[in-house]
């Protein structure tokens, strides 16, 4: 569940940015100000608001230690401030003056990157506020800027609907179409993608546009390919352009706001809806994860932000979902396989797994003659639990593996149907899923994001048949 616990109306105009330190949550607006607030209570610091800029301050963000905090704005400028007096600590003038839409610090603080109208992109040296290297894109204005994890490359979206990759040296290394109409907003998680292997580091990145789109996208470096950049999923939950996306913390969950005027947090990996929060009045503009606390903000045209607090149960659902990823056993990398012997009660054999290197496909593989001669586990009745839980796993990987049909699978749990209803939206449900999505939901609808005309939901006989006329067919 996710409640609201603060809403603050401080602000005189549109709340463009909203960004979170392990302390204090920073807003800015079109009335030219940048506003403080403590964690603790959400109190205004003594020094907020911020005053300097002359136009409207598109976005605010603090370096990763929370100490400095930079802003932008249309004056054409790029503002340094100490977080925690308010005082002003440079003022960096945009090339040519232009507009400055978007700012964001590298994972070590040393660089500042700012996107302009113009399309020019600067990386500014924080210790000596100069400018280190400028770069631009082709068309359209700098809207969308974000760092990789690792600090090695970052990644800005233009009005133009282009995600353009650069490298520390701002040397271009990719670019493509992401979103047909304009790009709003991008992010990367914070947590590489593990492929199992000791192969190359992957990234997730998010972006969101004008096409009423959420894109989930993969980058990834090897020295023989280079970069790579692929689109994994696109997520459509929104009935009208997209104005921000941001991962949390701990990449489990991935927050979306749009001019439909309502917010979707998404599971990342299963990219199911989790909850869709419709208490902002005009277009939401932002929003941002807090690093450390399970709090979220976002901001509207409505000039307020809204706080919200997860409760653990939203956070046990996400983790267990992507617990349900790991499905696919011969997928498994060896600490996969460790973590599933510790939940079998086989925790004793975790060290023995380990000096052999059993992954995924190398445990499906395993028989009573492996396990007595090459792992060397003497006890009869050990090796017959072994052999009982991997038979359980085969049996899984069997149907797994036999392309589920998608009419068969829940949109809510992405698996298998056992008892299916037909909703008003006319899509069909696992039962306990839809139940629980209304009961929760604010009777709206997991593919259309509409509110559903009623919540009466009619067994899907038919459906049912089918799927356990394949489930013969396939677990034989």
């Amino acid at each position: 569940m996710v409640k609201l616990i603060h809403t603050l109306a401080d602000h005189s105009d549109d709340v463009n940015c909203c960004a979170f330190s392990s302390s204090l949550l920073a807003t800015c607006s079109l009335d030219k100000t940048i506003r403080l607030y403590s964690l603790s209570n959400f109190a205004e610091l003594p020094h907020s608001p911020l005053k300097f800029h002359t136009y409207a301050v598109h976005c605010c963000c603090f370096s990763p230690s929370g100490h400095i905090l930079a802003s932008c704005s249309t004056d054409g400028t790029t503002v340094l401030w100490s977080a925690h007096s308010g005082q002003t600590l440079a003022v960096m003038e945009q090339p040519g003056g232009s507009p400055v839409r978007v700012c964001r610090f590298s994972p070590d603080s040393s660089c500042l990157a700012s996107g302009g109208a113009d399309g020019t992109v600067v990386l500014w040296n924080t210790q000596s506020h100069k400018l280190y290297r400028c770069g631009s894109v082709k068309d359209g204005s700098l809207v969308a800027c974000a760092f990789s994890p690792n600090g090695n490359l970052f990644v800005t979206g233009s009005s133009c609907g282009d995600l353009t990759l650069w490298d520390d040296k701002m040397r271009c290394l990719h670019s493509e179409k992401a979103h047909d109409l304009g790009i709003t907003c991008c992010d990367f998680s914070s947590q590489p993608v593990s492929d199992g292997e000791q192969g190359p580091q992957f990234f997730r990145l998010a972006s969101c546009g004008q096409d009423c789109q959420v894109k989930i996208w993969v980058v990834s470096f090897t020295h023989v390919l280079g970069i790579e950049l692929k689109c994994k999923s696109t997520l459509s939950g929104h009935c009208a352009p997209v104005l921000t996306c941001a991962f949390s913390h701990d990449g489990q969950m991935l927050v979306s706001g749009s001019v439909d005027k309502s917010v979707i947090i998404y599971d990342t990996n299963s990219q199911n809806v989790l909850h869709t929060l419709t208490e902002h009045t005009r277009y939401v503009t932002t929003c941002a994860f807090a690093p450390n606390t399970l709090l979220l903000a976002t901001g509207s045209m409505d000039k307020t932000v809204n706080i919200w607090q997860f409760d653990m149960e939203t956070l046990c659902q996400a983790k267990s979902v992507e617990d349900q990823l790991k499905q696919f056993t011969e997928d498994w990398s060896e600490e996969d396989v460790s973590l599933w012997l510790c939940a079998q009660g086989l925790q004793d054999l975790v060290g023995i797994f380990k000096m052999n290197n059993i992954d995924g496909k190398e445990l499906l593989n395993l028989t009573k003659e492996s396990l007595a001669d090459d792992l060397k586990i003497e006890s009869l009745g050990l090796r017959s639990k072994v052999l009982r839980k991997i038979e359980e796993l085969r049996t899984k990987a069997k149907c797994l593996s036999s392309d589920i049909p998608d009419e068969f699978i829940c949109p809510i749990t992405r698996e298998l149907m056992k008892d299916p209803v037909i909703a008003s939206d006319g899509y069909s449900y696992e039962k306990d899923a839809m139940e629980n999505w209304i009961s929760k939901k604010k009777r709206t609808s997991p593919m259309t994001n509409l509110v559903l005309p009623s919540v009466v939901l009619t067994p899907n006989r038919t459906l049912k048949m089918a799927i356990n006329r394949w489930l013969e067919t396939h677990q034989k």
